[in-house]
């Protein structure tokens, strides 16, 4: 009997549309991010799933607003997901 997949050796799409505890080595879906203000260009690090409002410590423009899952970026700013 052969199997039309290979379990032991998943494909990298196959990995990532898994729920996260379903996967061959368990890991979050959410992630830490550099987001630069479109006013005064500061870089300020903010959670993905964050459950409050970000405000920029330079000029006090609100950088994201919560919504039930991932964070939403204010129009205008730029991000980049963190590596470590």
């Amino acid at each position: 009997m052969v199997l039309a997949v290979d379990l032991l050796n998943p494909s990298a799409e196959s990995e990532k549309r898994a729920h996260k505890l379903k996967r061959i080595v368990p890991r979050p879906n959410s992630y830490f991010m550099d987001v630069k203000c479109s006013g005064c260009l500061n870089i300020t690090v903010v959670f993905s799933n964050s459950q409050t409002v970000v405000t920029c410590p330079g000029c006090s423009a609100v950088l994201c607003q919560p919504t039930g899952g991932l964070a939403r970026l204010t129009e205008g700013c730029s991000f980049r997901k963190k590596i470590n």
